[in-house]
């Protein structure tokens, strides 16, 4: 969660020439964030429980170095999120990179890819990595 002063810390690292990723659950307004920041914004889907929370004003608010991210649970999540891309502006549209994330233990990352494939998705497959690293385990989460 964005604390007070994290505007102030995120400009400080970025004044002293740090590169600055902050990934958000999508909820709150990216708006403060100083645009230098690469922001990560997860865009919750029906398959989370947690989809009305999103902030999906903060879609307009996406710069060139910014991403989107979806964790997709199955296909009803799928054609949600396809759905939403029709929210990126047309003129930032390929210009964001955009994740497709399958539930490690509800969606094969072959079925999803087969989908993006055969809906010639601008959007990249991106594995859990942590999942796949420690299947069933808490740790490296």
């Amino acid at each position: 969660m964005l604390q007070e002063n994290t505007p102030c810390l995120i400009k400080n690292l970025l004044d002293h020439g740090f590169k600055v990723l902050l990934e958000t659950n999508g909820s709150l307004d990216i708006s403060a964030v100083d645009p230098r920041c690469a922001r990560i914004v997860d865009i919750k889907l029906p398959g989370s429980g947690a989809a009305e929370k999103n902030n999906l004003k903060n879609i307009a608010l996406l710069h060139e170095r910014d991403e989107l991210k979806f964790v997709i649970a199955g296909e009803k999540d799928y054609l949600a999120a396809k759905d939403l891309l029709k929210l990126i502006p047309q003129e930032k549209a390929g210009r964001i990179v955009i994740n497709f994330s399958p539930v490690s233990s509800t969606l094969d990352p072959a079925e999803l890819a087969a989908w993006i494939l055969a809906d010639r998705l601008l959007v990249r497959l991106n594995l859990q990595l942590h999942k796949c690293l420690w299947p069933g385990e808490m740790r490296g989460v």
